[in-house]
C-alpha cells in the first residue's frame, strides 16, 4: 500500500451497499478519506458515519443518481467546488436485471447505457486529465464482470456494457500509464450481494463451494492489483475462466434451448 502520509481521496461509485462499501471499508482501513456517490440517500448517510466512526477517516456522502447524463461533470464539478483531490477512482455503480431487450423499456436502457458506459468513461477522463495535469499519482478501478465475455440472451445490455467497460479500460490504460496513472479493470463472477435476488441458501452454498466470493474478500484483491498496478484481475482464476470458456463454447441452438426453457419457467 502507499506510504502513511495525508491521503487525497478515494471516490467510490456505488458505495452505499455491497462492493462498493466493501471496498470503501477497505480503502478506510488504510487512511484514505472518501467521497462516497450513490443515488439510496439514507443508506449512504449511514455509510459514511460507520466509515467515520469506525476508521477515524473522512467519508463524505454525495448523493446523485449516476445514471443521468451529466452526473460525471456534476462529480467533477463538486470536487473541484470543495477542494477534493482525488487519488483513486472506483467505478462501481451498476444494476442488474434479466429481461429481453425486446421487453426492457427505453428509459431502463438509457439508464443502464449512461450508468455503465457513459458516466465511467467521463469519470475517468476527468479525473484522470486532473491527475495527470496536477503532475500526481493516482489508480482507477473499474468493476467489469465476467459475463462481459458471455454473449447470453436476456442479459445482453448488461453483458454488453460491462464488455464495453472492460475493453475501454485496457485501452485508456494504456494511453495514460506511462503518466503516472493506472487503470485496473476487475471482472468477478458470482459476488454475494443482493443485485441477483438470489436465496440466502443458495447464497450461503456458493460461498462454501467457492463459486460466489463474498464483496469483503473481492474489495481485498482487487485493491491489491490496483495499488500493484496490474491490468485486470479474474477472482476466482481459474474457474472462472474455465466457466468463460464453457459458456461461449455452447452452441447457440443449445443457448436457445436453455433461454426457452427459462422462459417457460417464469411463466409459469
Amino acid at each position: 500500500m502507499p506510504g502513511s502520509e495525508e491521503k487525497s481521496f478515494a471516490l467510490v461509485t456505488g458505495a452505499s451497499s455491497g462492493i462498493g462499501l466493501a471496498i470503501s471499508r477497505e480503502l478506510a482501513q488504510h487512511g484514505y478519506p472518501l467521497l462516497l456517490v450513490s443515488n439510496e440517500e439514507a443508506k449512504l448517510n449511514e455509510a459514511a458515519s460507520e466509515l467515520t466512526n469506525n476508521y477515524h477517516v473522512r467519508a463524505i456522502p454525495l448523493y446523485m443518481d449516476l445514471a443521468q447524463r451529466d452526473s460525471a461533470q456534476n462529480v467533477f464539478d463538486y470536487c473541484q467546488t470543495n477542494n477534493i483531490k482525488i487519488e483513486i477512482l472506483i467505478n462501481n455503480a451498476g444494476i442488474f436485471f434479466f429481461k429481453d431487450i425486446i421487453d426492457t423499456s427505453g428509459e431502463l436502457i438509457e439508464k443502464s447505457v449512461n450508468l455503465h458506459i457513459f458516466t465511467p468513461t467521463m469519470l475517468c477522463r476527468l479525473f484522470a486529465h486532473k491527475i495527470i495535469h496536477e503532475n500526481r499519482k493516482g489508480y482507477i478501478l473499474n468493476m467489469a464482470s465476467i459475463a462481459s465475455w458471455m454473449m447470453m440472451p436476456g442479459i445482453a445490455l448488461y453483458s454488453a456494457a460491462k464488455s464495453y467497460l472492460r475493453c475501454f479500460s485496457r485501452a485508456m490504460r494504456c494511453e495514460i500509464y506511462d503518466r503516472n496513472v493506472s487503470i485496473t479493470t476487475v471482472c468477478p463472477g458470482a459476488v454475494a450481494t443482493g443485485l441477483y435476488n438470489l436465496p440466502e441458501r443458495y447464497m450461503k452454498l456458493g460461498i462454501r463451494l467457492g463459486i460466489i466470493i463474498t464483496t469483503e474478500r473481492l474489495a481485498a484483491l482487487a485493491l491489491k492489483k490496483m495499488f500493484k498496478r496490474k491490468a485486470q484481475f479474474i477472482p476466482g482464476g481459474l474457474i472462472n475462466r474455465l466457466f468463460i470458456f464453457l459458456v461461449n463454447a455452447m452452441p447457440e441452438a443449445l443457448v436457445r434451448q436453455i433461454k426457452r426453457k427459462i422462459d417457460n419457467k417464469l411463466l409459469s
